[in-house]
């Protein structure tokens, strides 16, 4: 079963007697309304003032004390603009960024960026939290970071400063016995999650069949009777590239991995159409590949390829531009992996006189 949501109010008692003589910041998701209220509570207990950092730690506040669900006695919240006004031993500040998010007042405080928030040795920071699994990363620069500026943290499990938003698996077999559902269909995690989530309907007597595991964009209809999956339809990411929403495909995505990867070569030459001579190059530029000046030698011999590869296809009479290109481009990359086992984009150029 999910520990008690009071537990972490018992802890706070605790961490607050410990963080005497200091300012206490604690981080918290926003939408946790009844954690909000016990940190409210306890620095009312202590005597301090809490004041609100983050837009939606802010908004889930006024709203939480404009629909009831809040209850702050007078003169206890206080605006994030003021704090100086008041003695930070006498202070809460309750803050978002609880998991690292780089945009967060949390994050921002970590990076001495935060506009009203110095973070000192005189703090006390309490992580009400358990990193996402896959936001250990980010948690952990911050502590680290808010640590770096002399402040102490608080946030290993041990401390009981957090309990799950989520059901453990005996409080789902509850649910599901309760309701006894006919199809069930796990959603949320990772599928490991989903998995064991429908390990736990199978260990209440849902039949296998009857529990669909499905990926995303996989459309699920049901007829009353049956309920099975019988298509997809396009999800996933969006990407966003300056004025366009949606427009960069695969092949140009797979275009800047290239570049971003192993750079760009440009090879351009300029040939007589009269006569077929070359008149100028090929010339090779590089970007992003190698620095020229400490590859001189390298870039002559791929120069020295180019041309007698260019001049083949001209003494060979070959006329088609796309052929010749095609040539110029195998023979430098064969050229360029064998010394230094790297693909650049290559990019051939000819022009006509």
């Amino acid at each position: 079963y999910t520990m008690s949501e009071r537990k972490v109010g018992e802890s706070f008692v605790k961490l607050f007697n410990k963080a005497e003589g200091k300012r206490i910041i604690i981080a918290t998701f926003a939408s946790n309304v009844h954690r909000v209220q016990q940190i409210i509570n306890t620095a009312v207990t202590h005597g301090r003032k809490v004041a609100v950092s983050g837009r939606s730690m802010v908004n889930v506040i006024s709203k939480g004390i404009e629909l009831g669900y809040l209850k702050v006695p007078d003169g206890v919240l206080v605006d994030i603009d003021t704090i100086s006004r008041y003695a930070p031993e006498k202070m809460v500040i309750v803050t978002t960024g609880s998991q690292g998010e780089p945009m967060s007042a949390l994050t921002r405080m970590s990076a001495n960026e935060h506009r009203n928030v110095t973070i000192t040795p005189m703090d006390f920071i309490i992580i009400s939290a358990n990193p996402i699994p896959g936001n250990e990363k980010y948690v952990t620069k911050v502590v680290n970071d808010l640590m770096r500026l002399g402040a102490e943290v608080i946030y290993e499990s041990m401390y009981e400063v957090h309990v799950s938003g989520h059901a453990c698996q005996e409080e789902q077999k509850l649910l599901l016995s309760i309701t006894k559902p006919k199809f069930f269909i796990p959603v949320h995690g990772e599928y490991k999650h989903l998995m064991k989530h429908r390990d736990t309907a199978l260990s209440v007597g849902i039949p296998e069949s009857n529990i669909i595991i499905a990926d995303i964009g996989n459309v699920i209809e049901t007829d009353g009777v049956d309920m099975k999956i019988t298509g997809q339809v396009p999800a996933g990411k969006v990407l966003v590239d300056g004025l366009g929403v949606g427009d960069v495909g695969a092949i140009v995505l797979r275009d800047r991995k290239h570049l971003a990867q192993d750079g760009l070569i440009i090879a351009v030459a300029t040939i007589d159409r009269a006569s077929g001579d070359i008149l100028a190059g090929p010339d090779v530029v590089s970007r992003g590949f190698v620095y020229v000046r400490e590859s001189e030698e390298l870039m002559t011999e791929a120069q020295k390829l180019l041309t007698e590869t260019l001049q083949d296809c001209l003494d060979r009479n070959m006329k088609d531009w796309n052929t010749i290109k095609g040539r110029m481009k195998d023979n430098l990359s064969d050229f360029i992996f064998t010394k230094t086992k790297r693909s650049p984009m290559i990019l051939p150029i000819i022009m006509e006189l």
